[in-house]
């Protein structure tokens, strides 16, 4: 039996993230195993008991989500770590700069805080997975409203005529099976190509070859 995804939430409202966490242990393969009041709080208890996906609120005191997340991405913080934790960002607000920047320092996307408790533990599921929960036209959005675009990095041109044609549609919001049936390349075959683009722009997963290709021009 597969082991249940451990989810770490963080809120300073007790209320709501009392609610969220009841709502979330309820689910068979969920298992909230702490919740933080504040960015200081989450970034601790990520160390020590290194959940798969944190729920990290964005304005918090103490320290907010996104200094949080820049302390649960930093370099030495991943390399302590034994297994990926991924990040969701909470937001009240649709097209939130700050949620932006968090995407930039690892984020896995964001959601606002009145989606669904469904809806919540569907996306704890596709980013534990590895995916996103921000349409990529909404990410570019988001990107477009504070930052500009760079040429590509002496990383991008290590990458095969493939592995680019394949990176241009992740971006696009692709999944390996549709990507398959648009490049006629076995689904298999695509999935490594999007494991060694990972490997070689050292990228966590495929919301940041989003954020990467927006980033350097290649949308």
């Amino acid at each position: 039996m597969t082991a249940p995804i451990r989810v770490l939430v963080a809120d300073d409202q007790a209320l709501f993230r009392s609610g969220v966490s009841a709502t979330l242990s309820a689910q068979p393969d969920l298992d909230v195993v702490a919740q933080a009041a504040n960015g200081r709080e989450a970034v601790t208890l990520v160390a020590e008991l290194e959940p798969d996906v944190v729920l990290m609120d964005i304005r918090m005191p103490v320290m907010d989500g996104v200094e949080a997340t820049r302390h649960i991405f930093a370099s030495s913080s991943i390399a302590a770590r034994s297994r990926a934790t991924r990040v969701i960002v909470l937001t009240t607000f649709n097209l939130d700069d700050q949620a932006a920047t968090a995407i930039r320092l690892g984020a896995s996307g964001f959601l606002l805080k009145d989606t669904t408790p469904d809806f919540l533990a569907a996306c704890i599921r596709t980013v534990h997975a590895g995916n996103a929960v921000i349409a990529p036209n909404e990410l570019v959005t988001l990107l477009d409203r504070r930052h500009s675009r760079a040429a590509p990095t002496s990383r991008y041109l290590t990458l095969t005529a493939k592995e680019r044609e394949v990176l241009g549609e992740v971006a696009r919001g692709l999944s390996n099976s549709e990507i398959s049936q648009r490049i006629f390349l076995s689904e298999s075959t695509i999935k490594t190509h999007v494991g060694s683009i990972l490997r070689k722009l050292a990228l966590r997963d495929r919301v940041q070859i989003v954020v990467f290709a927006y980033e350097h021009d290649l949308t």
